[in-house]
């Protein structure tokens, strides 16, 4: 039989300018801390966004935000590609910081697939060093005392 195939590489070849919102979310980042951003309703967008998704307003204010979150959902990884943020199995996983609304995707190194669980505490891991990227927060580990 034949397998079809259709390779197809994602690729962003532009660069964005960062504008005051994402720029001072990368430069906290950089600084080891996360920062949402207030919506004018009240909520906390985490990631920050210039502009709140559901009304179409301007956001406000920065919100200064803890390393600590909780995973809502996630995805196994057993073996990472290049690119991936780990070299080893991982998981991609939706995690919503306290004190924030909306959930972020990054990358949760709990070492074992069934070491992760959905309502699982995490906390921010930071590369020693930083220059203002997403990358600067390698990922989330597990709470100290998280059972599976």
């Amino acid at each position: 039989m034949d397998v079809l195939s259709a390779p197809y590489v994602l690729e962003y070849t532009y660069q964005r300018s960062t504008g005051p919102v994402i720029g001072r979310f990368l430069t906290a980042l950089r600084d080891g801390r996360l920062e949402g951003v207030r919506t004018t309703t009240g909520r906390v967008l985490m990631p920050p966004l210039e502009y709140d998704p559901a009304t179409g307003e301007a956001t406000g204010e920065p919100v200064p935000l803890p390393p600590d979150g909780v995973v809502t959902t996630w995805a196994w990884v057993a073996t990472p590609r290049p690119g991936h943020p780990l070299d080893r199995p991982f998981a991609w996983a939706l995690i919503r910081i306290d004190g924030a609304d909306t959930a972020m995707l990054h990358a949760v190194d709990a070492g074992a697939a069934d070491a992760m669980r959905t309502g699982m505490r995490v906390t921010a891991r930071w590369r020693a060093e930083r220059t203002g990227s997403i990358l600067d927060l390698a990922c989330f580990v597990p709470v100290a005392g998280e059972a599976p």
